[in-house]
C-alpha cells in the first residue's frame, strides 16, 4: 500500500519561510518523480515544483526563485523549502508520486497525500 503524507505546512507571516514534508511509506520512491500542487479556495489545483528520477528540478513561475524542491532517497521523503513566503501562497499543498516524467498537469500523477495547509498573513 502506497501512503504519501505531508507536513510542516502553517501559519507565516508574509516574507517567511516554511519547509513542507512528504513522507512515502509502501515503497521505494528513489525511481519516480514526484510533484507538489496547491490549491486555493475557489480555484484549480496547480503544479507548483517536481523533481525528476535524476533530481532534475522544475518550478512554476509564480515560485520560481522562492521555492526549492528536494528528496532524501534514505529517508524516502522529500521536501518543499517555501521562502519569501507572500499571501497568494496560501493554499492546501499536496504532494504526489508521478508516473513518469515530470508534467504540470494532476493527470501525470498516481498517489497524492492527504495535504497540508499553508496560510500566509499580509
Amino acid at each position: 500500500q502506497v501512503q504519501l503524507v505531508e507536513s510542516g505546512g502553517g501559519l507565516v507571516q508574509a516574507g517567511g519561510s516554511l519547509r513542507l514534508s512528504c513522507a512515502a511509506s509502501g515503497r521505494t520512491f528513489t525511481s519516480y518523480a514526484m510533484g507538489w500542487f496547491r490549491q486555493a479556495p475557489g480555484k484549480e489545483r496547480e503544479f507548483v515544483a517536481g523533481i525528476s528520477r535524476s533530481d532534475a528540478t522544475y518550478y512554476a513561475d509564480s515560485v520560481k526563485g522562492r521555492f526549492l524542491t528536494s528528496r532524501d532517497n534514505a529517508k524516502n521523503t522529500w521536501y518543499l523549502q517555501m521562502n519569501n513566503l507572500k499571501p497568494e501562497d496560501t493554499a492546501v499543498y499536496y504532494c504526489a508520486r508521478g508516473r513518469g516524467v515530470v508534467v504540470s498537469q494532476a493527470y501525470g500523477y498516481d498517489y497524492w497525500g492527504q495535504g497540508t495547509q499553508v496560510t500566509v498573513s499580509s
